[in-house]
């Protein structure tokens, strides 16, 4: 098959990081916040109040968690990991044991992953939990802004979760699969 066959016929067309790399270096997504997932960009929405506290608030409980708890872990916001050739998303909160250094953050450093959901809890309890899943991410969190709850997921094991919890807001949750990470979500 030549270049002229591939550009005649239709079909969709995805990026590699690398090319998601380029684009962003040249400036395609200035002003935008983008992350790429099965090869497709995928533009943010903005972020409004009721997300970005509670963004802000579990990921300084995670921190403070870790801190107390000896853990030399780092929880930090909105980096983008390295999960495959053509899977680079953004979560809301990662937890890594390699925060500094060049480019992504490498998939065999994290530990946890969450997402906040105002508006996208379909979106990250589906399809974004079976591509964590599927990479194997040994735990995921969804704080649903709007249920007021955590929903806590472990054991990735065939492209899913096969352990959840729901945890709501107010209470402790302590991570399944970090030794002594256990966070206060009175404030959310």
């Amino acid at each position: 098959m030549t270049a002229q066959d591939v550009l005649q016929s239709p079909h969709k067309y995805r990026l590699r990081v690398a090319d998601y790399l380029a684009l962003a270096e040249s400036g395609a997504f200035d002003g935008m916040c983008t992350e790429l997932i099965e090869g497709d960009v995928i533009v943010m929405s903005p972020e409004f109040r009721p997300h970005w506290y509670v963004k802000s608030e579990l990921a300084y409980q995670l921190r403070k968690s870790l801190e107390h708890s000896g853990s030399s872990l780092f929880s930090g916001e909105e980096g983008s990991v390295a999960l495959s050739e053509n899977d680079m998303p953004r979560p809301d909160i990662i937890v890594t044991n390699e925060p500094r250094g060049e480019g992504p953050i490498p998939l065999v450093s994290v530990r946890l992953l969450a997402e906040v959901s105002n508006t996208t809890s379909v979106t990250d309890m589906g399809s974004k939990a079976d591509l964590y899943a599927r990479y194997q991410v040994p735990e995921y969190w969804v704080a649903d802004v709007t249920g007021r709850v955590i929903h806590q997921m472990w054991s990735p094991t065939d492209g899913r979760y096969v352990e959840q919890r729901a945890v709501a807001f107010g209470a402790a949750i302590t991570a399944a699969t970090i030794p002594g990470l256990t966070v206060k979500t009175a404030a959310l």
